[in-house]
């Protein structure tokens, strides 16, 4: 199943909405109020020892039906995690971007042919947004990129589901020093998530996946392209493993696995529409606003 967030006319807040293979809505929440958010479906999953699609489909008889349609224009950000992580230089394409971007590219190859992968901090919730809404890019930056990523939902350490990412960067800033990474990643609007959290039931393999990115300008698509997760030198429990190594995480985090999809000559600008499509798991679009 996919799991998305909702408002509900009449209701505060969000509403758990759980979509079926078949392609059938159902407003969790409707059918408990214990089932709020997607942290609370996990919490209950890891209670009763059941997977999340397990304790969905209980619920699924007493809850109301939500038109599909409104999932892929009204959906909000389906998880908020406490704190949003990132792996760089999982893909060959981004080791070799990030060399021809920087002044001391070796740090880079090292990095990439090293057993231990790349971990930073991205985002905090007030930092993070869901679909539809406007990616940031730094004023102070002069060449900004989309980055599409396969992102990993953790609970209490454990993978339970999988969203699209996108790692909106600052390449000019990094370039110039790799010590400004944290300057270069982590802004206003750097990061979004969405549409949905999908079951590992739902997406299988997370390392045979198509992931695409299309980006639009003034109605024009300026860039296209697609890569497979197969391409990952890391595989996602190997950077979940790493993440969790004497580092507590929050009860719920997400774990962006890296890029790779480059655009070459390329920079962000105000109303950009990107749209990343991440095979068995979702389509996440957003605009572009300079912060």
């Amino acid at each position: 199943m996919r799991y998305y967030h909702l408002s509900v006319e009449g209701s505060d807040g969000t509403h758990l909405v759980a979509e079926t293979n078949d392609g059938e809505a159902y407003d969790l929440t409707s059918a408990s109020e214990d089932l709020g958010s997607f942290t609370a479906l996990a919490r209950a999953a890891n209670a009763t020892e059941q997977t999340l699609d397990d304790v969905a489909a209980a619920r699924i008889p007493d809850a109301d039906s939500v038109d599909p349609g409104r999932l892929a224009a009204e959906a909000d950000q389906p998880v908020r995690a406490e704190e949003v992580w990132a792996s760089g230089v999982t893909y060959e394409i981004s080791e070799q971007a990030r060399e021809e971007e920087s002044g001391k590219p070796e740090v880079y190859l090292d990095v990439y042919e090293s057993e231990r992968p790349e971990l930073f901090l991205k985002a905090t919730p007030s930092r993070t947004v869901g679909p539809n809404e406007p990616i940031g890019v730094r004023g102070d930056s002069t060449w900004d990129v989309p980055e599409p990523e396969l992102a990993v939902v953790i609970h209490r350490g454990d993978v339970v589901g999988y969203t699209v990412g996108n790692d909106v960067s600052s390449r000019s800033i990094e370039g110039e020093n790799p010590l400004y990474l944290p300057q270069a990643k982590v802004f206003e609007r750097c990061c979004s998530i969405g549409p949905c959290v999908a079951s590992p039931g739902t997406v299988g393999d997370p390392h045979e996946l198509t992931l695409s990115m299309r980006i639009a300008r003034d109605g024009d698509v300026v860039y296209e392209d697609e890569t497979t997760t197969g391409e990952m030198v890391h595989s996602c429990d190997e950077l979940v493993d790493y993440l969790g190594r004497h580092n507590v995480l929050p009860e719920t985090a997400v774990l962006l696995t890296g890029t790779g999809l480059v655009p070459d000559d390329f920079t962000l600008q105000d109303g950009d529409e990107i749209t990343i499509d991440v095979e068995n798991v979702g389509e996440l679009t957003n605009g572009t606003v300079t912060v």
